[in-house]
């Protein structure tokens, strides 16, 4: 915590969605914003120096995704708060995110008065989730629950997501710094995981998943 109250780091990729993070936050006594980030890489790096108190992080980035900053961060420090706010009204997207270390789940539909009450509830050590994302799950839950892409780790579903974004081992191996092998092993474990045979069939799986609505922007 700062002098002035609670420290935030924002991560989004889209620097006017930053800026209305920014408007709202900067209006409520007790928090203050100390970093921002464009990409999960760049997050990680900020959140090593500015150590905030909070992170609110979107999921779909250009780079490194919010998944895999998550997972990192985490690891880095198993103490972190971090808060998923994105356009994904999505159980499996919520569920990765948890996996890897969210402490709450917020969509971008959602009124204001939502999310600052997620970041409440996060500082004050509790989890949090919009009412919409709540209901998507306990309907899950009470149904058919987990659905296939559960079963991937969160590298193996940072891998999935940059595949459906169009992108090629190489430049995965790049993003992640991680050798093409690795890459193109893991997309192959991935295809076991989910039962398909072609990036066809995977690709049909992610629209029946609703992973690629969005998925430049979310």
């Amino acid at each position: 915590m700062t002098p002035e109250g609670w420290s935030i780091m924002l991560v989004d990729d889209h620097a006017i969605v930053r800026e209305g993070y920014r408007a709202l936050l900067g209006k409520q006594r007790g928090l203050t914003l100390v970093a921002e980030a464009g990409d999960g890489a760049e997050a990680y790096r900020l959140y090593k120096s500015a150590r905030p108190d909070l992170v609110i992080m979107d999921l779909s980035m250009s780079g490194i995704g919010g998944v895999e900053a998550i997972k990192r961060i985490r690891q880095w420090d198993p103490d972190a708060r971090i808060l998923v706010f994105t356009m994904h009204l999505s159980a499996v997207h919520a569920r990765q995110a948890i996996r890897a270390g969210a402490r709450g789940y917020v969509t971008k539909s959602s009124p204001p008065d939502v999310l600052l009450a997620a970041v409440s509830e996060i500082l004050r050590g509790r989890i949090a989730f919009s009412p919409d994302i709540d209901h998507l799950l306990a309907q899950e839950w009470a149904g058919d629950g987990a659905s296939a892409v559960d079963r991937l780790t969160s590298r193996e579903f940072e891998i999935l997501r940059l595949l459906l974004m169009g992108r090629s081992t190489e430049q995965i191996a790049e993003t992640l710094h991680v050798s093409p092998k690795t890459v193109a092993n893991t997309r192959y474990q991935i295809r076991g995981k989910l039962g398909v045979h072609s990036d066809i069939e995977l690709v049909r799986l992610a629209l029946r998943q609703g992973l690629l609505e969005g998925e430049e922007s979310g």
